[in-house]
């Protein structure tokens, strides 16, 4: 029932079918979505990962030929953006331009993909955590233990209201962004044997087995630009304020990761950074500080790392329950997971199912663990980092990856159905170099996918992990079908959201007057 309430969720099928309007404006918008980027876990994990298993030296150079290829595909997905507002985002935009049935399949290697990438993150969370304890404490605790403990309080804060999330993310992105930048400046101020030397922006250091995956490294680097629009029913203005939030986010994480990349080669010597990363892990960082800036920044740094983490684990969750519920209301997950707290707007069931999938998994891995323990280093990383952290991460951006080259070809499709290919031709150009490219990372990071593993080429999971992401697509693409087929009024609703609602509402008042 409609009434002349701001705050009350006014929908045709009940309170509880939208999401809360005007929640966000654009700097809370940004602060959400720069802090799904982690940039102090993304330098000093991912950046350090990917230097030690990739053999890549040029990290900083991939960083700025992604930033490009995002731009690219944002300048049409930035216009999407102004015309379809559904926390759906991805598989919304790709069902309004390529038809309902590969909106069902993308619906669902989105719901993977983001699961997958966000329940990695405990991962890291938990060894990262119990480290310290190590360190400082000589005790042994299992990561698997701080891990459930972060799930606990993932799932507190993904049932709040997403205001108070954003302020929470912004303190910490803002100090997280703060000390990267003095320990950069640092590395450039006192750098290794070979100075200051831009050998890592020359091409000829792209070379190596692993360039395919440590593109898909990169791209995780990137992921969480790409969730503004999730956000859009949410946000105060969504017709200007997403465009304008993925674009500053986009140029901020382009210069702050290849500058940061580059920082650390200079600060190893780009001829050791290899070396440096496969002898130090995910210490890197903190042994490059504890030389130059002391224990007290060490420990600092050690702390918002960690805080960092978890401000991407809790982006990462609320994105996946706006995914879910989207999907709930869509008619591709029950209709249960389409519901909002009445209290605080946010999806509910959708946070809860995600805190399910993320305790299931954490207590998987912890099963498989060996329990290797150093008095000085903490628990052994093979199970918590480098299989959960790096394996979720990569199979999730590989899912992220195929989305947004399917969204290129989505918007496309979408103005030229209406007429307006000729107003958006250089947008459309754009979205489509960008769908080439991003396919083509696709491509090589598929085939690079056994340098992660460490294993032959033939290694059972070099293409069992991959196939997560067909596996997923292969389900939303059979059920797409069978509603197509059986229920073609709830096939037509797939990717429309509330509006589908709110003109089923429309026709119901015709009919009944």
């Amino acid at each position: 029932m409609l009434t002349g309430s701001t705050t009350e969720i006014s929908t045709f099928k009940g309170e509880q079918r939208a999401l809360r309007a005007d929640r966000i404006g654009a700097p809370a918008l940004l602060l959400s979505v720069l802090a799904a980027t982690a940039p102090l876990m993304v330098v000093a994990g991912v950046i350090p990962t990917t230097f030690a298993t990739m053999g890549v030296v040029g990290v900083p150079l991939l960083f700025v030929i992604v930033g490009l290829v995002l731009i690219l595909f944002s300048f049409g997905y930035a216009e999407m953006s102004r015309h379809v507002h559904n926390a759906g985002a991805l598989y919304a935009y790709i069902s309004r331009g390529l038809g309902g049935t590969m909106g069902a399949c993308a619906s669902y290697v989105a719901l993977f993909a983001y699961s997958i990438m966000q329940v990695g993150l405990y991962g890291i969370f938990g060894y990262e955590i119990s480290s310290q304890i190590a360190q400082h404490w000589s005790h042994n605790v299992a990561w698997w233990i701080p891990a459930l403990g972060g799930v606990a309080i993932t799932a507190v804060f993904g049932a709040l209201k997403i205001d108070l999330n954003a302020k929470t993310l912004g303190v910490l992105l803002l100090v997280e962004t703060v000390l990267t930048i003095v320990f950069d400046i640092s590395f450039l101020s006192d750098p290794g044997p070979q100075g200051v030397s831009v050998h890592a922006f020359d091409p000829g250091t792209l070379s190596g087995a692993g360039l395919g995956t440590a593109l898909c490294f990169t791209i995780a680097g990137f992921v969480g630009f790409e969730q503004a629009p999730v956000y859009a029913e949410e946000t105060s203005d969504a017709q200007r304020v997403v465009s304008k939030v993925m674009f500053i986010a986009i140029g901020f994480a382009t210069l702050f990761f290849a500058f940061s990349a580059w920082a650390i080669t200079v600060g190893t010597g780009p001829d050791h950074v290899v070396g440096a990363a496969q002898e130090q892990g995910p210490n890197l960082i903190f042994s490059l500080n504890q030389a130059r800036l002391g224990t007290a920044f060490t420990d600092t740094l050690n702390i918002f790392f960690i805080t960092g983490i978890f401000a991407s684990m809790l982006s990462f969750h609320n994105v996946v329950a706006r995914y879910a519920f989207a999907m709930g209301r869509d008619g591709l997950l029950p209709s249960a997971v389409g519901r909002t707290s009445k209290s605080s707007g946010a999806p509910a069931v959708g946070s809860f199912l995600q805190t399910l999938v993320a305790l299931a998994v954490v207590i998987a891995f912890a099963a498989t663990d060996d329990g290797k323990f150093d008095p000085k280093f903490g628990p052994d990383p093979t199970a918590p980092v480098l299989r959960m952290f790096t394996w979720a991460g990569n199979v999730g951006a590989l899912g992220i990856v195929l989305l947004m080259a399917t969204a290129a070809v989505a918007v496309i499709a979408f103005f030229v159905k209406r007429g307006a290919a000729g107003q958006q031709a250089w947008r459309l150009v754009t979205s489509g170099l960008a769908a080439i490219a991003l396919v083509v990372i696709a491509v090589y990071s598929v085939k690079d996918f056994s340098v992660l593993l460490g294993a032959n080429p033939g290694h059972g999971l070099r293409w069992i992990l991959p196939g997560i992401i067909a596996l997923a697509a292969v389900i939303g693409l059979v059920y797409g079908l069978v509603l197509r087929s059986k229920r073609p009024e709830v096939h037509a609703r797939i990717g429309q959201g509330n509006e589908a609602f709110q003109l089923e509402k429309a026709a119901s008042q015709a009919a009944s007057s």
